[in-house]
């Protein structure tokens, strides 16, 4: 069985979706500790002028957990604000009039976590993309330990002889010997993002938004495109020099 990992994200990008697609199971980071200034809270829609970022406000959350970061409350009409960039981004997108009622219900809702918010519109991407692979949580498999150590006991946990890894996380920080010690096979993820329909011509085509941007431009053949761009490797051709992250 493979597994992948990731931590939990807002509005995640298509590589993301393409590691859940590709794995037997998924195990969602969701209790390790939050990024300030990184993708957790954040991620970009295509717009008429070129890429735009959509972030969530969050409350302090220095060396808090990703499941225990709270939306900032100051900050009341980030949804709002979401909905509205993405009515008004997407409106003539081919498909965006089916997804146009989870839209706006989802950001009518009083969310007070970032945690909620982004795997609710998570696991409604991975139905819309019809994406099966079981999604699992890291906070409810009662796992320790840290990097690789943890690693291998969520891969044992889920019942998995093989995970599947970015490779910039192969080169930068997973050790491939403990894994390989622990009997779990490592191989990695290889993407190049497809080129696809999108909105706004003259801007160009942007690669790697926000995986919402493919489903509303594309719709059925959004999944058979996000295959198109990747591919499970060896670990071997990991280490000569691949920069897929």
């Amino acid at each position: 069985m493979l597994a992948s990992a990731h931590q939990l994200h807002y509005l995640p990008w298509l590589r993301y979706f393409h590691k859940i697609a590709a794995s037997d199971v998924f195990i969602l980071l969701d209790d390790i500790q939050f990024e300030k200034n990184g993708w957790q809270n954040r991620n970009r829609i295509k717009g008429p002028q070129g890429p735009l970022c959509l972030t969530v406000p969050v409350q302090d959350a220095y060396q808090q957990p990703i499941n225990a970061v709270r939306i900032a409350t100051a900050q009341a009409r980030w949804a709002e604000k979401h909905c509205r960039s993405l009515e008004m981004c997407y409106a003539k997108a081919p498909f965006y009039s089916e997804h146009q009622a989870f839209l706006q219900e989802v950001y009518s809702r009083p969310w007070e976590r970032l945690a909620d918010v982004s795997e609710v519109i998570l696991r409604y991407l991975l139905d819309a993309l019809a994406i099966k692979t079981p999604v699992v949580r890291a906070s409810e498999l009662g796992v320790s330990g840290q990097a690789t150590e943890r690693l291998i006991a969520l891969c044992r946990a889920v019942g998995a002889d093989t995970y599947l890894s970015g490779a910039y996380a192969l080169q930068a920080y997973l050790d491939a010997a403990a894994m390989e010690r622990a009997g779990i096979r490592l191989v990695f993820q290889e993407w190049q993002c497809p080129e696809y329909r999108q909105l706004y011509p003259k801007a160009g085509f942007v690669p790697d938004l926000a995986a919402l941007d493919l489903l509303l431009n594309e719709g059925p053949r959004s999944l058979s495109l996000l295959h198109s761009g990747g591919r499970v490797m060896g670990t071997t051709a990991a280490t000569e020099g691949s920069d897929a992250s």
